[in-house]
């Protein structure tokens, strides 16, 4: 490819011919594409083959808070998310992920065993060397007398209806792994992006004498400065794993698709190379989007000093900041929409700190990866326009 056809491309990529409503998510070695009528999934088996699977975006009209600003960000958060987990599973499966794992733990379980198995015959071996006990004396014959009893029977093979119980009841205990799993996980980010900042805070304000505890600009850029710590160093963490790395690979050929796909270019996975990696409408913006939008959220928050005790200053302070989490969600999602929708300097600001951090999340992809963004964009591409914004 020339120099000249690069300048264009990357020009086209800045300045796009339209506008799509088109999303995507990574997925464990694929990418799930999502359009106004179908999505895609293209995931890549342990074969190297792309596994291609699609079904209808949404069946019929939304109901109306769907279409409401503001309360229609936390239905699609929701929704997204829930979405996004079920496609995150099944590429599991799809790419032998699960498979794999199971192997693990069969490794694990053999070695367990193995290692048991070890221990009772070196057990057997030390009780073989003691000397024998001395019989015990014969009880009287009167004594020795019993009634004889029958034989237990034979225990019976599990019937069918017994194998189908214990099926169900493995599923129900899948089932309620999960859940504890989703409010683990719930409670561990309530604790981190919320409590904690707050307890921080409470904790700064008795120790440093120009931070006024009863200040509550200081109290929510403060917190709002520790959230983003601890955002960007567990993006920047995570990145470090292997197979993070490659999802996040996965993330960039998913944004390149979108780019060349909003240029009016044919989807090849040489124009498709040329493309920006960052765009405004990822997820990765929304998340520092909703961290800043916190912040402003948090100026109208009294700083709620109860009584001179920081657990208890901090318990309260959560649950009004936990509270607001999906107006702060909802005014996330529009900003979102909004610099998706307009190139100018107020949504190049707005932008800014998320496309800053897809640095840690969006890493360059290769050509296997793209072409399981193709594979996934061909099949969400509707022939009426409708994903035009």
């Amino acid at each position: 490819m020339s120099k000249d056809s690069n300048k264009n491309q990357d020009k086209e990529a800045c300045c796009p011919m339209k506008k799509t409503s088109i999303g995507g998510q990574a997925l464990m070695e694929g990418i799930m594409m999502r359009g106004p009528q179908t999505t895609a999934m293209a995931v890549r088996n342990p074969q190297g083959e792309i596994v291609l699977e699609k079904f209808p975006t949404s069946s019929g009209k939304r109901p109306w808070p769907w279409r409401v600003p503001v309360i229609r960000g936390i239905f699609n958060f929701v929704d997204t998310m829930v979405f996004g987990y079920k496609c995150l599973m099944r590429s599991a499966e799809i790419s032998g992920l699960e498979e794999a794992e199971a192997e693990l733990e069969k490794e694990k379980a053999e070695k367990k065993a193995a290692k048991a198995a070890a221990k009772a015959a070196k057990r057997g071996i030390e009780e073989a060397e003691q000397p024998a006990p001395e019989p015990a004396p014969a009880a009287p014959e009167a004594e020795a007398e019993t009634v004889d009893e029958p034989a237990p029977a034979a225990e019976d093979a599990p019937s069918d209806a017994a194998e189908e119980k214990k099926k169900e009841g493995t599923s129900g205990l899948m089932i309620g792994i999960t859940v504890i799993s989703i409010i683990l996980a719930f409670a561990i980010m309530v604790g981190l992006f919320i409590i904690l900042p707050t307890f921080l805070f409470e904790t700064a304000a008795k120790h440093i004498s120009w931070l006024d505890a009863d200040n509550r600009y200081a109290k929510s850029i403060f917190t709002g400065i520790v959230k983003i710590i601890l955002l960007v160093g567990y993006m920047a963490a995570i990145s470090l794993m292997k197979d993070i790395r490659r999802t996040f690979q996965f993330h960039g050929a998913e944004h390149k698709t979108i780019f060349c796909y909003e240029a009016g270019l044919p989807l090849t996975v040489e124009n498709i190379r040329g493309m920006k990696r960052f765009h405004p409408r990822c997820g990765t913006s929304f998340l520092i989007l909703m961290v800043l939008v916190s912040i402003l959220v948090g100026f109208f928050i009294p700083p709620v000093i109860v009584t001179g005790s920081t657990a208890l200053n901090t318990l309260v302070y959560s649950g009004i900041r936990l509270a607001l989490v999906p107006l702060i969600c909802g005014l996330g999602y529009e900003l979102i929409k909004f610099c998706g929708r307009h190139d100018n300097w107020l949504t190049r600001v707005i932008a800014a700190p998320g496309l800053a951090l897809q640095h840690i999340t969006v890493f360059e992809p290769d050509d296997d990866m793209i072409e399981c963004a193709i594979a996934a964009m061909n099949e969400v591409i509707p022939q009426d326009g409708s994903d035009n914004w």
